[in-house]
């Protein structure tokens, strides 16, 4: 769908008959109506747009697109009479992906247009792509996390194996470093260290001070019992 932006009616009807036959077409006669349906569902997938509008110019309504989050990735074609050069790079510098002066020649605003529409499809499935990427290491990441968790307390539970005395001490500990730590991470010697993450990591290795014990013989581990 392609959004057309201008107060003009004439123009807004030449525009509309040289897309209708190919593309749904949408129309806005000021930046404010504009914006409402660049943000509204379904999006555009490019948007035409005039400079010389009264209220909210073209170079506004294009400001206000890059700054929302929902409509800054969606392309902006400056169609203007202003052919000044100063003007072009204006519009191409607020993240236009391109400027066309009227009088338009149809057969190149469609090669344009169609060129623009395929860059944009190749932009969305990268987009996806990269989405899927990065849902996939943070999956990745979770399950090694896990993992560890797992290999940790499986190393400290052979503690408790040994001595049911020492499993407890193992989770008193584990608890009073982490009482230890949140008391200390705004002190100025150890803010720098007890960052969030670091307590976390700190509280789930804090069962594994006493894993020496494991290798130590019995004779030895009880002597004067």
């Amino acid at each position: 769908m392609i959004l057309a932006v201008d107060d003009a009616a004439d123009n807004l009807s030449l525009i509309s008959n040289l897309l209708n036959k190919d593309y749904q077409v949408k129309i806005a006669n000021n930046g404010e109506h504009a914006l409402k349906i660049a943000a509204a569902d379904p999006q555009p997938d490019l948007i035409l747009l005039d400079v010389m509008m009264p209220v909210m110019d073209g170079y506004e309504v294009c400001r206000q697109l890059k700054k929302n989050h929902r409509t800054r990735h969606i392309p902006v074609i400056f169609l203007t009479a202003r052919a000044e050069m100063d003007d072009e790079q204006t519009g191409l510098e607020l993240g236009a992906v391109d400027y066309v002066t009227k009088p338009l020649s149809p057969s190149i605003f469609m090669a344009r247009i169609k060129n623009h529409l395929t860059l944009k499809v190749m932009a969305d499935l990268l987009h996806e792509k990269n989405d899927f990427l990065e849902s996939e290491v943070e999956k990745r990441t979770l399950e090694v996390m896990a993992i560890q968790d797992v290999t940790t307390l499986a190393l400290a539970s052979l503690a408790e194996i040994r001595d049911s005395d020492t499993g407890n001490h193992l989770r008193r500990t584990q608890y009073y470093i982490q009482a230890l730590a949140l008391q200390l991470k705004d002190h100025p010697r150890f803010a720098w260290y007890l960052t969030k993450a670091n307590i976390a990591i700190l509280f789930k290795s804090a069962p594994l001070h006493d894993i020496g014990k494991v290798g130590i013989p019995d004779r030895l581990l009880y002597v004067g019992e």
